[in-house]
């Protein structure tokens, strides 16, 4: 299946088709601990550069989900923290600031920023930041319909991956009527809808399950019923023998209470630090919170780093979530 051009092509996209056109080797690369919007994005933009004739690098420092290793190209993504050599351009997706893609080196290159989370630095030769984009796979779309590269299964299965996991299975904000339009044209060239989310979302481990059930044993939801939070920490990892890369989809249990507006996750990074995981719902603004820290993402699915101990991360964080439901609740009544 060949896409047609965009109807009306915005500047900056018909300049990332130009810079790419003129060069003919790449890099790409995405934030730390890829999801499933970053893989997808990343694969299907290296399959399209490829069908042109480039030759691509996919270097990623830390690697991908389980999950993710049973879509085609990505066992083969390199996973190193610097990059060298001979390279035209790299092209950088769904991060923020180029130090958090954790691989140093890119800034030797000619840089093309694509992204969707809001704070976006603008740290590229080329930046294209789409907040309304559901997916930076809905960016990589029109980025692979502009260089006029047909849509194989392969290329289609992978931007499918990246909106079905970044708008958490159709349940964030920020869909909208061209992220169904481009998902019906990614069906049409062949993307099987089915096995996508039974491979994306039921390839679990028994280890997976175990950890599952030790960090809901952690729960606690607050007086209000509207906040739950969970923790896990290093001792959960070895006794279950499950890892960090296994909590992935986790916090969203505690979010299908009906009652619980919001859920926070403290996973224990290091002995006085710990990676915050955000979720809620409707109007809920965690995005706001995480920035508070340094963090960022979107309004329902947002993340940060806190230094502390689980008492004063807690201490920090809780009130402020609280405070973001209870602006949501006052203004919608």
């Amino acid at each position: 299946m060949t896409l047609s051009a965009p109807r009306t092509e915005p500047e900056h996209l018909t300049r990332i088709r130009d810079e790419i056109l003129r060069r003919q080797r790449f890099l790409i690369t995405s934030h730390l601990k890829p999801d499933g919007d970053s893989i997808g994005s990343q694969v299907a933009m290296a399959y399209a550069l490829r069908a042109l004739g480039k030759e691509v690098r996919v270097v990623n420092c830390d690697p991908a989900q389980p999950a993710m290793l049973t879509f085609p190209g990505v066992p083969e993504i390199e996973i190193a923290d610097t990059v060298s050599g001979d390279y035209d351009a790299a092209i950088v997706l769904e991060c923020s600031e180029l130090a958090r893609t954790g691989v140093a080196g890119l800034d030797r290159y000619f840089v093309i920023n694509i992204d969707h989370h809001p704070g976006n630095a603008m740290y590229g030769a080329v930046n294209w930041f789409d907040a309304g984009a559901a997916a930076c796979g809905e960016m990589v779309f029109e980025v692979i319909r502009s260089l006029g590269v047909a849509m194989t299964k392969d290329i289609a299965t992978h931007i499918y991956v990246a909106i079905l996991t970044d708008t958490g299975s159709f349940h964030h904000s920020g869909i909208s009527p061209l992220t169904f339009d481009i998902c019906r044209q990614l069906l049409e060239a062949g993307a099987d809808p089915v096995a996508i989310a039974r491979n994306a979302f039921d390839s679990n481990s028994i280890e997976r399950i175990r950890l599952f059930s030790a960090v809901l044993g952690t729960v606690e939801v607050d007086a209000s019923g509207r906040l739950a939070t969970i923790v896990m920490n290093r001792e959960m990892a070895r006794t279950t023998g499950g890892g960090y890369n296994d909590t992935e989809g986790l916090i969203n249990v505690p979010l299908t209470v009906k009652a619980v507006q919001a859920v926070v996750f403290f996973k224990e990074w290091e002995a006085t630090e710990f990676r915050v995981s955000m979720r809620s719902k409707g109007q809920i603004d965690i995005g706001g919170v995480a920035a508070q820290f340094g963090g960022g993402g979107h309004k329902n699915a947002a993340g940060c780093t806190v230094a502390g101990s689980l008492a004063d991360v807690r201490r920090q964080v809780v009130p402020l979530v609280e405070a973001a439901i209870d602006r949501a609740m006052r203004t919608t009544g």
